[in-house]
């Protein structure tokens, strides 16, 4: 991608009109279709040369909040983020590469998280090192059942 061409002009309509080349009425559509895909190669999916991964993250958070689903999202993108760090699962052994791995994942969780949920992931986190889960473990998508359980749904 050439130095910010991902920002050029009106983006938020290129990602919508993108969407809607491919079939789909909705970015979250489009995403749910790829579960565990990084953001990253959701937003080359979309445009290689035009689209950034954080414009996704965007368009994605945006959706959510609209259809009072951010918890659900929280998670999502927990699942993205594993499968870029670790995507053979959650390490059996916890060295200095795979705690690596890790903390990039939850750190960037961290940092994309909406401040409506910081709490919340900060708890999930602090489970998740306390308590990992068994190895191997890779969320395939929001609804995995132990992330249902570090982040369950709040909105009504």
């Amino acid at each position: 991608m050439t130095e910010g061409s991902a920002w050029q002009g009106p983006w938020k309509v290129r990602l919508c009109e993108r969407v809607r080349e491919r079939g789909f009425d909705s970015l979250t559509a489009f995403a749910e279709a790829r579960p565990a895909v990084p953001l990253h190669v959701l937003a080359e999916e979309l445009g290689e040369e035009d689209v950034a991964g954080v414009q996704v993250l965007s368009g994605l958070l945006a959706e959510a909040e609209q259809r009072k689903q951010v918890t659900r999202f929280v998670r999502d993108v927990l699942v993205r983020l594993l499968s870029q760090s670790v995507p053979d699962g959650w390490p059996a052994v916890m060295d200095d590469a795979n705690r690596f791995k890790v903390a990039e994942a939850l750190g960037s969780w961290s940092a994309y998280t909406p401040e409506t949920h910081e709490e919340r992931v900060a708890r999930a986190r602090a489970t998740l090192r306390a308590t990992p889960p068994p190895p191997g473990w890779r969320p395939l998508n929001p609804d995995d059942e132990l992330l249902r359980t570090l982040l369950p749904d709040e909105e009504a």
